[in-house]
């Protein structure tokens, strides 16, 4: 089932790629996307593929949005992290009213999100909303956001309001970018042009219809909104950006193999048995990764299109297989790096990129290696250590 409106934004993305090449020093330089990249990449909605069509988005399915997004990450992993992390929250637009996401994000919207789902933060229970305070890591995309979706543990008078588990009950919380303070303060090794500052907010208030809970039902009733296979819907473009850094160093790894010798012997890397065995495995890693993860999701979303019973079967494995995608980009762009030998240091052969930005994107929770073990709890029948399974 496919219920996007976009009339391709894989050609939207794939187009893109030259602008996205051309600008790429200046993404490391200056630690966010240029004005330029943004504009042409609103426009095209890769930061909001996700917006419910109730509100005039594009509401993609998610192997449309895999394919917009590794086409992205081909060309730079920066971009390619912007497009999947403002699209991939952009679904929880579907827990907005339909009007009022008009009446915020615009007619047609223009969606540019930034935030946080860890409750690093407190809202104040107060007649209409609740007054916010607190500091969130980890922003990607600030620098061009225009609005903030964050998490705040809920406070009344008698101090954290609790679920029945005891567990503190936190809330989602939807911002202008400018009613938070951003602190620069991303310097990092890999995925520098994301820009993934910290901000805060400061006794904001924030009214009750502008907040929801995560992995409450939703008020939108389409598949991509279903909160029991948000983390698979989501997650895809995590993998879609990992998988699309994996092909751009294959690809840089060609060029250099077919044009550059080394320090010590004039033969062509493309011409050492060694090189061309390296070649051949990444290549493999990478289409295998690739083939599972489109299956395994493309299982889940047939599953919840069809509204099946337990679609818990295809969540286990759209779970395992995003995972896998991330893991497997390393391990191919590894043996990408090391079989280059001297010359992938060289910012020149642009493999020291992937290189450094695949190291810092399977930092992200959705690539941890913890996710085997909970899909491994699942299939021993035992219960979940995560929610989502």
């Amino acid at each position: 089932m496919t219920i996007t409106s976009i009339p391709d934004p894989v050609a939207a993305a794939h187009a893109l790629r030259p602008q996205i090449v051309a600008a790429r020093e200046e993404i490391d330089a200056s630690r966010r996307l240029p004005p330029a990249l943004v504009a042409a990449m609103a426009k095209a909605n890769l930061f909001q593929l996700y917006v419910p069509a109730s509100m005039g988005g594009p509401e993609t399915d998610p192997i449309i949005a895999f394919y917009a997004v590794e086409e992205i990450s081909i060309a730079d992993g920066s971009a390619g992290w912007c497009c999947f992390v403002s699209s991939g929250v952009s679904a929880y637009a579907g827990w907005v009213p339909p009007s009022l996401g008009r009446e915020l994000f615009g007619n047609p919207p223009d969606l540019r999100i930034a935030g946080s789902f860890r409750p690093q933060g407190t809202a104040r229970a107060v007649d209409g909303g609740y007054r916010v305070d607190g500091r969130w890591d980890f922003a990607s995309g600030i620098n061009h956001a225009n609005w903030l979706f964050f998490n705040c543990i809920v406070l009344d008078e008698k101090g954290p309001r609790l679920s029945k588990d005891g567990s503190p009950i936190s809330r989602m919380m939807i911002l202008p970018v400018g009613q938070a303070a951003v602190h620069d303060n991303w310097s990092v090794m890999g995925l520098r042009g994301t820009g993934s500052n910290d901000f805060s907010v400061d006794d904001r208030f924030v009214p009750e219809e502008r907040t929801f809970v995560l992995f409450s039902a939703p008020l939108e009733t389409g598949p991509l909104f279903n909160p029991r296979a948000s983390m698979v819907t989501t997650w895809t473009l995590l993998a879609a950006n990992a998988l699309g850094m994996a092909r751009g160093a294959m690809q840089a790894f060609l060029h250099l193999a077919n044009n550059y010798d080394s320090p010590t012997t004039p033969t062509l890397l493309r011409d050492r048995a060694p090189v061309q065995e390296v070649i051949g495995e990444a290549e493999a890693i990478i289409s295998c990764a690739r083939a599972y993860t489109l299956d395994a999701v493309g299982k889940t979303w047939a599953a919840i299109c069809e509204r099946k019973a337990d679609p818990g079967p295809e969540i286990l494995q759209g779970r395992l297989a995003v995972t896998h995608a991330v893991r497997e980009s390393i391990r191919a762009i590894d043996l990408l790096y090391h079989g280059a030998g001297s010359g992938a240091v060289r910012e020149r052969n642009d493999l020291e990129r992937y290189f450094r930005d695949i190291h810092t994107a399977v930092q992200h929770i959705g690539g941890l290696p913890s996710n085997y073990q909970y899909g491994g709890q699942v299939l021993l029948g035992l219960p979940p250590g995560a929610s989502g399974w």
